[in-house]
């Protein structure tokens, strides 16, 4: 918020003013103008502009005549002329600024019929004021049933009491004429005031509601856009944007009004351009423009019949091939003014920044380490040792017979011997 007093509260609602964003002391609102000759004093013999600007609900601006010579400042509180009765709001101009608002909205300075302001704002007048505005939420919900019962096809958006409460203006969007003769007439048997109904357009209604675009920002319309233009849909052609009316279109349901502010500058970049929809004629047959980067000044064409292979010409090659079509000296081929991509060689050299750990190393799952398990001992004779408490002699099973001897290499010579030396003793 622009004013100290209208910090957040829990709700997020201000705390000042509590007007959601229509800042009451005109701080923080989007139709405020700064006066920049505020602090400059007039000639010797020059009398001040006699006309103010005062500002109501929802964006509503009128000049007013000070004819009681008042001194006003913005942010004061007036009483103003209007019919029938009189209007409270907030002046937000005064001074020589007012002729510059007044010529950029056609308007004559100098004219007589201009309403007058009555006088600064009363406090009894502030009182009836705001106990007319803490109805509006009440009416407006009662209004839209009224509306829904009757089957009118209009939706009924905001309401805004005179500061009198005597009239009441109900501000309604349609898509078509309604006729609402017969709501006016129920209107005023239950409210018990005057009835104006007033039509707005869908880009207003968003601009007083608000919200947050799909940028993430909130709606240019509700925070500084004041004058609404017309948006085609010429101006994402020409930015080379596809006709998605889901991307395209805003809150409002109309094309987004951000689509024009970067048209001149795509306008003033393709003025040198040939249109798209123009064939390149060569020896070869007819070209089709694909595509065009319109900043960095290619095109891409494809002859007709084969459409998936799309040949890349520079902007100064298209000319020169157009030239010669005038000339009916057409060009051999596409092909001859196909730019050449340079070849780029990638090498994969990648650092360890991380020291001497590996780059991978969260990509591998981690493995618990498991911890090696003894075997159980089968030895009956071990468990019986443990059973009496005494040790065991060995981890082998006992053998039922006797023990083999130890092999060693002599023993072969020992038997020959043995057997010599019975034979012997036979004979």
């Amino acid at each position: 918020m622009g004013c100290a007093s209208c910090s957040s509260g829990k709700d997020g609602s201000p705390k000042g003013c509590k007007n959601n964003g229509t800042c009451g002391t005109d701080s923080c609102n989007k139709l405020t103008v700064f006066d920049w000759l505020s602090n400059m004093e007039l000639p010797n013999g020059e009398k001040p502009f006699d006309v103010v600007e005062v500002r109501f609900k929802n964006s509503r601006k009128e000049f007013y005549k000070n004819t009681e010579s008042l001194t006003l400042q913005m942010g004061d509180v007036v009483a103003t002329e209007a019919s029938p009765g009189h209007d409270i709001g907030i002046v937000t101009l005064t001074g020589e600024l007012v002729k510059v608002q007044m010529k950029k909205k056609k308007e004559d300075p100098y004219a007589d019929d201009l309403p007058k302001i009555y006088r600064k704002a009363t406090q009894r007048d502030i009182d009836v004021w705001q106990e007319a505005k803490d109805r509006e939420e009440a009416v407006k919900k009662r209004s839209r049933e009224i509306a829904i019962r009757l089957k009118l096809k209009m939706k009924i958006s905001d309401i805004e009491f005179q500061g009198d409460a005597s009239k009441a203006i109900f501000y309604y969007t349609a898509e078509s004429r309604v006729d609402f003769r017969q709501l006016i007439k129920e209107f005023a048997y239950e409210f018990k005031t005057r009835i104006e109904m007033k039509q707005i357009g869908f880009r207003q209604e968003a601009a007083r509601l608000g919200g947050i675009g799909s940028c993430g920002r909130e709606l240019c319309c509700s925070t500084w856009l004041t004058d609404f233009r017309t948006v085609k849909t010429s101006a994402a052609r020409y930015q080379q944007l596809s006709l998605n009316p889901l991307k395209l279109a805003g809150q409002c349901g109309k094309l987004k009004c951000c689509l024009n502010y970067e048209l001149d500058t795509y306008l003033d970049a393709i003025k040198d351009f040939p249109k798209f929809e123009d064939k390149l004629i060569t020896k070869k047959g007819k070209a089709v423009c694909q595509k065009i980067d319109i900043f960095q000044k290619k095109f891409w064409y494809a002859y007709e019949g084969d459409y998936g292979n799309w040949i890349e010409i520079e902007l100064e090659q298209v000319l020169e091939i157009i030239e010669a079509q005038k000339n009916n000296d057409p060009v051999e081929s596409l092909e001859d003014f196909k730019a050449e991509e340079p070849e780029v060689k990638i090498e994969a050299n990648y650092e360890n920044v991380v020291g001497q750990d590996s780059l991978t190393r969260f990509d591998r799952p981690k493995t618990k380490k498991r911890k090696k398990r003894r075997k159980p001992n089968t030895n009956p004779n071990q468990k019986q040792a443990s059973k009496s408490g005494q040790k065991p002699t060995s981890n082998q099973p006992a053998s039922k017979g006797k023990k083999r001897p130890p092999r060693n290499k002599g023993n072969k010579n020992n038997n020959k011997n043995t057997n010599k030396n019975n034979t012997n003793n036979a004979n």
